[in-house]
Parts: structure tokens; sequence; C-alpha cells
């Protein structure tokens, strides 16, 4: 499987009782200014489980617990990385030299590359070894602070091949001290037995995969790809009419490349998130706020296709929409594997404020998962899932390129050093 680059600190015990302290919280409660900043701050955590997050002086009886001095370092919740499509096999850097040569995202998947190009490449691996392949990139992320990961499938685009990407998601977790979030994404794009055959492919595919992907335990969300390249607003709402009936949440790639009025649609189910958005426009925008709906941003997919146009954040932000960050880590257009680089891109090319960042690495991508309720901020009863920095501001975690200061994770309330 891969050797693991993280050795958990302290004993194996699913009960303990551990109090951190000397500690600047970011706690990230909702409704707190400044990321709800506790200068002098502590955690108890017992059984996996928050107890108390907030001022040190204010804690409740610690008999019995562990105690760690985490010596006034910075903690915040553990880093969610809310899209990515870390399983599958091969790499797309030969269409990397294709873009430096100038062919568009477009041009590319027209002429058999693109999503389609990792298909073979993925079909041809077992779950394990799909699994083996995923396990540098997971570990990448584990490595800066990362705690919660959505999964994705989509590019195996036949039903054995979509039910195997999902088994190999949801084996991470077991090897690994992270949350998986699985997301079926049978409607990624229409492989090459099926071109010009849209329809067709999601009936004899897409749907029964998800039917049978639902009954086996492995989907926690649905997914499409609308866009000219991929699937019509018609051709989703089919899919997402049987995640509906499934009792399954909806999220959406849409207005990536083009507005085809997804993000619209998308929040017309109550979708958990629309994602890239940049070509969104203002109904997208209220139809999001409207619903409750997260905008994800990509940067990284925005760097990497060398795009021009920029997600509607200040729309985004005077309509109340939740925003969230990720790496949408893929094999073609995001080979992206660094929430901390991912922070610092939405800063610099979206315009997100250090604050937005942070959160939208944290509580807004827990929201877009349908997980805010278990992690992305640090309050009892939560999950006690949280990340120590050696940092002396947070801006740090925005500012810096290509540096990680961070000390250790904790999961579910056991320590992982680097």
């Amino acid at each position: 499987m891969g050797g693991n680059n993280f050795s958990e600190d302290g004993k194996e015990n699913a009960a303990a009782s551990r109090v951190w302290r000397n500690a600047r919280l970011a706690t990230l409660v909702e409704g707190e200014s400044r990321l709800g900043l506790i200068e002098k701050g502590a955690i108890l955590s017992k059984g996996g489980r928050i107890v108390f997050a907030g001022n040190e002086v204010d804690l409740p009886d610690t008999s019995g617990a562990e105690s760690i001095d985490l010596e006034g370092r910075w903690v915040t919740p553990g880093l969610v990385d809310c899209h990515t499509h870390i399983v599958y096999g091969g790499n797309r850097a030969r269409e990397f030299e294709m873009r430096l040569e100038g062919a568009s995202y477009e041009e590319i998947a027209r002429a058999g590359g693109g999503i389609v190009s990792s298909v073979n490449a993925t079909r041809a691996l077992s779950v394990d070894e799909l699994v083996a392949v995923a396990l540098p990139r997971l570990d990448t992320l584990l490595a800066e602070g990362v705690t919660t990961i959505e999964v994705k499938s989509g590019y195996g685009l036949n039903i054995p091949s979509e039910l195997k990407m999902l088994q190999a998601a949801r084996k991470l977790e077991t090897v690994r001290p992270v949350r998986v979030v699985t997301s079926y994404l049978g409607a990624h794009a229409t492989p090459a037995e099926y071109k010009g055959r849209n329809g067709d492919y999601i009936s004899d595919v897409v749907l029964p995969g998800l039917s049978q992907a639902h009954a086996e335990g492995l989907v926690d969300a649905v997914d499409g790809f609308c866009e000219g390249i991929a699937f019509s607003t018609a051709e989703i709402a089919r899919v997402f009419d049987l995640a509906k009936s499934l009792g399954i949440p909806v999220k959406l790639h849409a207005e990536q490349l083009s507005n085809l009025g997804g993000a619209k649609l998308a929040a017309s189910y109550g979708a958990l998130s629309a994602d890239h958005i940049e070509y969104l426009d203002e109904d997208g925008v209220r139809a999001m706020a409207a619903a409750g709906t997260v905008a994800v941003l990509l940067p990284g997919a925005f760097y990497a296709i060398n795009e021009k146009q920029k997600p509607p954040v200040k729309a985004l932000r005077e309509a109340g929409v939740s925003i969230a960050v990720a790496t949408d880590c893929n094999p073609g257009t995001s080979p992206l594997t660094s929430m901390l680089l991912t922070m610092n891109m939405a800063a610099t090319l979206f315009g997100l404020t250090v604050e937005e960042c942070i959160a939208g690495a944290t509580r807004e991508g827990a929201r877009a998962l349908g997980l805010l309720s278990e992690t992305g901020t640090l309050e009892a009863g939560k999950s006690a899932d949280f990340a120590i920095w050696d940092v002396e501001s947070l801006a740090e975690l925005v500012y810096r390129i290509g540096f990680n200061p961070l000390h250790a994770h904790v999961f579910k309330g056991k320590r992982f050093n680097r």
C-alpha cells in the first residue's frame, strides 16, 4: 500500500482523554469575528470528540487527561479538501505539453484527450492498485493538515470501473488517518464506446451504476460535469432525479468553461455545492444563495488551463453565498496536492482574503460536503480534527509558497506527526 508517512504520537486508546494547552486557537465558529480567535486557548478531547474548545481559564475538570503543551502554537480545524479526483491511473503530462504548445482544454478533449484519456489506465488497475497509486497524493495532503477529503469516481466510465474507484476511495480511510467522502461522478464524460450517444450512456451506465453503487453503500453524494464538452442540464437532471429518489445529495461541476445554467439547475435540487463557476451569472448566484449551495472555487484548475475568466467573488460575497476552496486534484487539469498552495492561489488569483481562504479550507469545505455538524470548526461535540502550526500569524498559511509549517495534525483525538 506504500509507506505511511505518519506516526501516531500516544497510545492506541479510543476512549483517551487529552487536553491540549497553551494554544492559540482559530475556532472558525460561525458568527464569531476574525475566525473565532482565542489567544490563550485549550482543547479537551475524549473518545475522539471535542469536549471543550475555548479560553484555557474556562477549562472543565481535566483530571485523568493526558496533558499536551502546544507552546503557544496556532491551532486550526483540520483542513478539508472538498473536491478531488485523487483515485485514478496514469498521468497526462503530455497534455500539459500540448497546452504549453497552445492547445485549449476543449481542443485536447475533442482530440481524444482530457478525461477520456485517463479511462484506459484507470480501468486496467485493481482496487488495491488504485489505492496504492492514490496514497502518495493523499499522504502529501495529510502532511499539510488535511483531515477530511472528498474523492470522486469518473475515470472508469463503465459500471465495474466506477464501482472499483469508489471501493478504492472507501479503502483509503482504512489505511490512513483521514475521513473520506465519496462522490459518484459517472456523468463525467462520455467514453469512446458511447461517443455521440450521451443519452444512451446515461441510460446504460450512469443510472444503473448509481443504483448499484448506492445499494453497495459506496456513495455519499452524486456529481456531474455540466459543460459543452460533457453533459447538458437536461442530461444532468436525469442523474439528479435518480439521486433525489435515492435520497443522495448532489453537487455539480458547473460554469467552468461556459454558462449552461448548471449552477442554477444544481441549486434547484438543493445541491451541496456548485464547483468551478468561473462563468456563473447573476441568476446562478441568486439561485445558489437561495438554496444555500456552497461555491467551491478551484484555483488550481484555473491556473493549470490558463483560464482568463475569474469566478464572480464579489457577487458571491454580496449575495451571502458560502465560499470554499479545494485542490481539484486530478491528472489533467489540476495536478495539485497542496491545500496551502490552493489557499495562496485563491488569494492571489481570485482576491479572497486570508480569512476567506482559511474558512474556505476548513468550515466552508465541511459545509460543501454536508459535514459541518461533524467537522470544520473547533467546537464541543465535533470530531477532534485539528492542525497544529509553527507560524507566528495565520496569514502565513496563505502567504507562503512552497513551505509547509505543519507541526502535527490530530484526527479523531489522535495526534499524528509529519
